[in-house]
């Protein structure tokens, strides 16, 4: 779901918005001292004074270091209190450590974190998933990178076929034939890809979301084992689908002998059994991660029978733990005891009854806001799932995504509505829903957002 917004098209003064992020940027500096000396002490022992390298793109001069997070807040370490409309950019969807989930986890760790044997707890989680998602057969990761890694080798190892497709400005983790992307109609190293163990052209067919045409020309050379996708791309802004696109290219799958997967790690927000089973769609292959466990390291894919039966017939005994298929720590009990409890008391359709309507709310306020400054821009929705994009209409691609950001004016939004107490996704400009939001927490983003935009075009 998109909504344009009309009326007259203003746009941003850059000098003015420089003026803005200037005094943003010291209003943070003065309000976090002890995030920013935690920083400063982490330069001596971390590369870049952060976890991961990623973190270093968190709005303003250094991350905010958390304390704590309960539900849909969490305060740092200054004692600021922050909504969280980021929520682990959905590895935290469930809620921060809701409670059903964190007893499930304290109890099976005491009784064993990881065996290499299976728990009671495995048989259940893989019948609920079948239930959900409509695929029989689960196995289970430590994340949806190892799940898609994972499926990928399986749909060469059936096929027979070397190369695999992706959309334009897909992300699906760190795999490794996903980094790629078209530039003048060529395809190449995404941007950013750091040593890429070969060009990723040799190994991945790219075209852009919605384009039937391109996706046949590609499949018909019969080389491509499985299109690896997200229902709906959420990591350029969300870039819905046409009407009956996935009915046609799931034909043309099937018609040049290439598998259809599925990454819906961001787009179960579409509903309890993602947007697969909200629209009654027929992958071959399945990937969920980050918020399966609320929040704990797990992941799991699922196939259909036939993929299940070919699969199998290759697999020997002998070789069953070589392969490139695996993970020591893949389906520990405590991953487990943490999906259980998450699909059966956390991600409940109930939960997703309350979620659904407060993204409404934040996409209706956004758009309120837009029209009222008269910007050209747009805000869109993929269930509990939401995010404004600096354009007057919706993309039907990555490539038009892509070309519509602005590094200058995201920073600057992220930035301001962290001033006052409410956390975005570092990447794009997102907001996710969790069973703990409340319509305060959504109205409150709605009021720092109308204040950015005001400012902005004032």
């Amino acid at each position: 779901m998109s909504t344009p917004v009309p009326g007259r098209q203003k746009s941003i003064d850059r000098t003015r918005l420089h003026s803005l992020m200037s005094r943003e940027e010291q209003k943070f500096v003065a309000d976090h001292p002890k995030s920013a000396a935690l920083y400063e002490r982490a330069q001596r022992s971390l590369l870049g004074g952060v976890p991961m390298n990623w973190m270093k793109k968190w709005a303003g001069k250094f991350p905010v270091f958390v304390a704590e997070a309960h539900g849909a807040h969490f305060t740092d370490v200054d004692g600021r209190d922050y909504v969280d409309l980021c929520l682990g950019d959905t590895g935290a969807m469930t809620g921060h450590s809701p409670a059903a989930a964190a007893e499930a986890i304290a109890r099976q760790a005491k009784k064993g974190i990881t065996l290499m044997l299976p728990t009671e707890d495995a048989p259940w989680v893989g019948e609920e998933l079948a239930r959900r998602f409509g695929l029989p057969y689960w196995q289970f990761t430590l994340t949806a990178t190892d799940a898609n890694r994972f499926s990928i080798r399986i749909a060469r190892e059936i096929t027979g076929r070397p190369k695999i497709l992706v959309y334009n400005y897909c992300y699906h983790g760190t795999v490794d034939e996903s980094f790629i992307s078209l530039r003048d109609g060529f395809a190449g190293p995404r941007r950013g890809n750091i040593g890429p163990p070969v060009s990723p052209a040799e190994t991945t067919r790219v075209v852009e979301f919605n384009d039937l045409e391109a996706l046949d020309a590609a499949l018909a050379q019969r080389n491509v084992a499985c299109i690896l996708a997200e229902p709906v791309m959420t990591n350029v802004g969300i870039v819905h689908p046409d009407p009956g696109y996935w009915q046609a290219a799931t034909e043309l799958a099937r018609r040049h002998g290439t598998l259809l997967l599925f990454d819906e790690t961001h787009t179960i927000c579409a509903g309890p059994g993602g947007y697969t089973r909200e629209h009654g769609l027929e992958p071959d292959l399945f990937v969920i991660g980050k918020p399966i466990a609320s929040g704990l390291p797990a992941g799991t894919y699922g196939c259909s029978a036939e993929v299940a039966e070919q699969i199998t017939r290759r697999i020997q005994l002998e070789d069953c733990d070589t392969g490139g298929i695996g993970g020591t720590l893949a389906g520990n009990a405590l991953s487990l005891a943490a999906m259980r409890t998450t699909l059966e008391h956390v991600l409940t359709p109930e939960a997703f009854e309350q979620m659904i309507p407060l993204a409404k709310r934040f996409t209706d306020g956004v758009a309120a806001a837009i029209s009222a400054a008269g910007l050209p821009w747009h805000v869109t929705r993929l269930g509990c799932r939401a995010e404004y994009l600096f354009h007057p209409h919706p993309p039907r691609n990555g490539g038009e995504a892509a070309a519509a950001a602005d590094f200058e004016l995201e920073r600057f939004m992220h930035l301001y509505a962290l001033n006052r107490g409410i956390l975005l996704t570092p990447f794009h400009n997102m907001a996710l829903m969790s069973p703990a939001t409340t319509p305060d927490d959504i109205d409150r983003h709605t009021e720092a957002f109308a204040s950015a935009v005001r400012e902005l075009v004032a």
